[in-house]
């Protein structure tokens, strides 16, 4: 059964407030609002970008009836801590699959995700843990806000290395689901990440271009 599926036949709808995350698409927003359900929003925890159990725990209130958690750039959810909240306050804890989660030759993805751990600098490379299929593998560039980001972009594609910003505007703050949401992390996430390639294809000579590309800027660029 879909989500959308499980939070009917749960009687989630009209009336309950579903815990959700505003880092990603608003697939699972959506899916909620389909329920008849309100989506709320919650952080993120800002090494893995899934939602921080601790972050739903402070938007519990008296009408949560369940939480849709979604991975992350091909990051696991943080299953154990999320059902063991929800068995603590007796709510649904669903996992929606994450778009375009389904990725081919994962271990060759891993492979290079570790070159790329080895070598950059001037990055914030993210975290290996078990079950990372490297859908994106996401850098954060830090500096001063979404100016120094944007502009790092810019100069590595000038360079042949082709990136995106994985999140351009968190969903809490588009139109369909404005909410005012207290989100830091969820916020400086959307300013700071960007999506480096890494795909099973490229060879050593690609990986390498990456990495001479980024490393000639040292992370931190003046605004433009």
């Amino acid at each position: 059964m879909g989500t959308l599926a499980l939070l009917r036949a749960a009687g989630i709808g009209v009336g309950d407030e579903v815990v959700v995350p505003a880092f990603g698409t608003p697939e699972a927003a959506r899916v909620v609002v389909l329920a008849g359900a309100v989506p709320v929003f919650a952080d993120i925890d800002p090494i893995t970008y899934c939602l921080d159990p601790a972050a739903v725990a402070e938007v519990i209130g008296p009408r949560t009836a369940g939480v849709v958690a979604v991975g992350t750039f091909g990051r696991p959810v943080e299953s154990v801590r999320l059902h063991g909240l929800g068995r603590r306050h007796g709510l649904l804890v669903l996992e929606h699959p994450e778009e375009g989660a389904a990725v081919a030759d994962v271990p060759q993805r891993r492979v290079h995700a570790a070159y790329l751990d080895r070598r950059l600098s001037g990055v914030v490379t993210p975290e290996c843990v078990e079950g990372h299929s490297y859908r994106q593998y996401v850098v954060r560039v830090p500096g001063n806000g979404r100016p120094d980001r944007d502009a790092f972009a810019r100069a590595i594609r000038a360079r042949g290395v082709a990136c995106s910003v994985p999140v351009k505007t968190p969903v809490h703050r588009t139109p369909d689901y404005l909410r005012r949401a207290v989100l830091p992390r969820t916020e400086r996430a959307a300013d700071e990440t960007l999506a480096l390639p890494v795909d099973a294809a490229m060879s050593r000579r690609d990986l390498q271009r990456v990495v001479s590309a980024c490393n000639a800027l040292g992370g931190l660029l003046a605004p433009a």
